[in-house]
């Protein structure tokens, strides 16, 4: 009867989460580190982390380079299982390989294409600013997936994209911050303005969240990559690995500060559990379930 009972409760509180949160937007800043956030004017995320829950020391996973970390990111598990070490990957490695039951050549199940799978009408758009971006992504499973020339335009279009389509899924990543560490350095004062700008981008894409009457029913999470030192990254130092994960919306818990240990595999399972569909038993990561009401 208690087994009963808790299957109940689960049921209830999928159920119930999925008719609140009807729109997901994740802003993914490549290069943002947790200690940059600390140290940057950023009203928006702070507004944000009052409203929702977040931690600065999720994990990026090793190496702290671009590829393995934006693959683990939406495909729910970390590089030991996708394969994809370092920003050299091809798909054309994997063409004699299988993921997850898949057919040879496909990359590991994302975020993306559980979502295509089990809802086909779901509008599905990514922006990305880093030209490799989409090659970690199935072929065709979203509704628009476009390389962009720089932040400006990747907001634009973003902007645009909710104010007419209302996506049910918005995937935007930005490279800007990332561009200024490599060019000027982590930790300087032209990186905490890069940071500062990524914050007024949150902002202007949230304003457009309310012009379009959707912001109340969208869950917002703001993330990274990796962190930087001097003018790279790739290493284990903590300003590397350490990445901020700021969840708002409805359905998750106010100015609540999350303690137990983030992976950034856990960010596809916890957007799994808010649009309501089922993981893959192969990834290897978990929903973020201390951040939820």
């Amino acid at each position: 009867m208690r087994f009963i009972f808790i299957l109940i409760f689960q049921s209830s509180f999928i159920i119930s989460f999925a008719q609140q949160a009807k729109h997901v937007v994740v802003l993914g800043f490549d290069g943002m580190s947790a200690a940059g956030i600390k140290n940057s004017t950023t009203p928006v995320f702070n507004e944000l982390m009052k409203n929702g829950a977040w931690t600065l020391h999720a994990r990026a996973v090793m190496p702290t380079s671009s590829s393995p970390n934006w693959a683990s990111m939406i495909m729910g598990t970390p590089q030991k299982y996708h394969s994809i070490h370092s920003n050299a990957w091809k798909v054309k490695k994997i063409k004699y390989r299988s993921f997850c039951g898949c057919e040879k050549g496909q990359v590991f199940p994302t975020i993306f294409g559980v979502l295509r799978k089990q809802k086909s009408a779901a509008n599905i758009v990514c922006y990305h600013e880093w030209d490799d971006f989409a090659r970690l992504t199935e072929p065709g499973v979203c509704t628009v997936i476009q390389d962009t020339k720089d932040e400006n335009e990747t907001t634009e279009k973003a902007i645009e994209c909710i104010k007419n389509q209302k996506p049910d899924f918005l995937f935007v990543h930005i490279d800007y911050v990332d561009h200024v560490g490599h060019a000027i350095g982590h930790f300087t004062p032209e990186y905490y303005k890069a940071i500062a700008k990524a914050d007024s981008i949150t902002g202007a894409v949230i304003a457009a969240l309310k012009s379009a009457g959707i912001y109340e029913r969208t869950v917002i999470l703001i993330t990274s990559d990796h962190g930087g030192i001097k003018t790279g990254h790739g290493g284990k130092t903590l300003a590397e690995i350490e990445i901020p994960w700021i969840i708002s919306g409805p359905g998750i818990k106010k100015g609540f500060e999350i303690t137990e240990p983030v992976e950034t595999y856990f960010t596809a399972p916890t957007l799994a559990k808010i649009l309501g569909v089922e993981p893959p038993a192969c990834w290897k990561g978990k929903p973020v379930l201390s951040a939820f009401e």
